[in-house]
């Protein structure tokens, strides 16, 4: 008999997980204790942005004309008990409020929901990024509040924002971490798909599986902190960080990815997951293996300050006093509308402080930005939001904003200097058009 499978919580992760479970051929409950959430998914619609989710929802969700019907939502957790035969939990784990550690508050909320509706034969599996150790306790939740004969598995995702849909459906490897040969049976026939096409299936145990998110993220940003690192050097020293970037990227132990440096990086993963692994290290007595991490964030951080410094000095160098500022961009990254701990928005708060009359404009961040931002100016469009502005800042490379006309902007802009928070605009092009064009960790370019 085919496996029922049901995914617990449908926000970011959850959603685009219980319709690519669906794409794969499996019928599929979600479930969330929000129903407007639930309404919405039962339209086909979702609360965020990702590129392709909507359309691969409309191909599945029960009700909508020419779907499978394989995927539908709840907010019943005995529907889910009676359901599922594997269970997948896809909840949020946040940065505790005034602490680096890992909020678990929803994680063990899902559990202790769901193991008393498990009266049968299952396996729960975990796909939230959680401190080392949750599993084992959590296996243990299980083992004293399900009535059934329940397993735990645990199963970290590697999603990356804009997209999410490829990443789930053809990831570049699966990690499972389980205790049992039929644990690793089920979640073999669950990517059975992928797995054929090529995917790496990783079998390893709770803790390895536990720290791979981690210690993937932690190189990530150290990566991208490097790279930040050299442009502080290069603008001491008058270099070219993007030559460098190219040059040491050629080698193939480096390899040219993560290598471009700018404002640094933000959004829902990197900053709150190193920051969750050095608590959880110091908690284990091994902060010492992790104190260069401290480094990573402290660089990324400092980043934002010196673009807030640049456009000061753009502006005349005293004040922001009195400065009309334009910010493309609020998102963290590209084809997303996420703007948690957003450089581009960090920056431009910092501005509004220090007097800046800012306004800000991006594709599709705009109105989760007006509400992390109320007192900020936006605009409808890149060229309203320069219109009038004595500098433009460039700090989220969004592609609508490297095929920007320089000439046109610079038409309504009241001087013609640019800033670019992410080495991704042609300088040629907008100086031919007038503009002074000044980059991070490119003095000269």
């Amino acid at each position: 008999m085919a496996l029922k499978i049901t995914v617990i919580g449908t926000g970011y992760l959850g959603a685009t997980h219980a319709a690519a479970m669906a794409e794969l051929g499996f019928e599929v409950l979600g479930l969330d204790v929000v129903p407007e959430k639930i309404e919405m998914l039962s339209a086909g619609k979702v609360p965020m942005y990702e590129p392709g989710l909507e359309e691969l929802l409309a191909r599945h969700v029960t009700g909508i004309e020419g779907s499978s019907g394989r995927l539908r939502f709840t907010t019943s957790w005995e529907e889910i008990g009676e359901f599922g035969d594997v269970h997948f939990v896809c909840v949020n784990t946040p940065q505790k409020h005034g602490e680096y550690a890992c909020d678990m508050s929803y994680v063990d909320s899902a559990f202790e929901s769901l193991a008393p509706v498990l009266t049968r034969t299952a396996l729960v599996v975990g796909k939230s990024t959680v401190p080392v150790g949750s599993a084992e306790r959590l296996a243990a939740l299980l083992a004293e509040k399900a009535p059934g004969d329940v397993e735990l598995a645990w199963n970290p995702e590697f999603l990356r924002e804009g997209f999410a849909v490829q990443d789930t459906l053809h990831p570049d490897r699966v990690v499972v971490g389980v205790t049992s040969e039929r644990a690793e049976k089920l979640l073999r026939e669950v990517y059975a798909t992928p797995v054929e096409e090529g995917s790496p299936f990783v079998v390893t145990d709770y803790p390895t599986a536990e720290l791979v998110k981690t210690a993937a993220n932690s190189f990530l940003a150290t990566k991208i902190s490097f790279i930040n690192a050299m442009a502080e050097i290069c603008e001491a020293a008058d270099g070219d960080v993007v030559k460098l970037a190219e040059a040491i990227g050629h080698d193939e132990r480096i390899g040219k990815k993560f290598l471009r440096a700018g404002v640094g990086f933000g959004g829902g993963c990197l900053p709150k997951d190193i920051r969750a692994f050095m608590a959880r290290a110091g908690e284990l007595g091994v902060d010492q293996a992790l104190t260069f991490l401290r480094e990573v964030d402290s660089i990324n951080m400092r980043r934002r300050g010196h673009m807030v410094e640049l456009a000061r000095d753009a502006v005349g160098g005293d004040s922001f006093l009195g400065k009309r500022v334009a910010v493309l961009g609020a998102t963290f990254k590209p084809d997303s509308d996420d703007v948690r701990d957003s450089p581009a928005l960090n920056v431009a708060g910092q501005i509004h402080l220090q007097g800046g009359q800012v306004t800000v404009y991006d594709p599709k961040g705009m109105e989760n930005a007006r509400r992390l931002f109320p007192t900020l100016g936006y605009a409808e469009s890149a060229l309203d939001a320069v219109r009038g502005a004595d500098v433009v800042l460039h700090l989220t490379e969004w592609r609508e904003f490297r095929e920007l006309d320089p000439a046109a902007l610079g038409e309504v802009a009241s001087s013609r200097i640019v800033l670019d928070g992410r080495n991704a605009l042609d300088c040629g092009k907008w100086r031919e058009a007038g503009w002074t064009y000044r980059a991070m960790g490119r003095p000269r370019a």
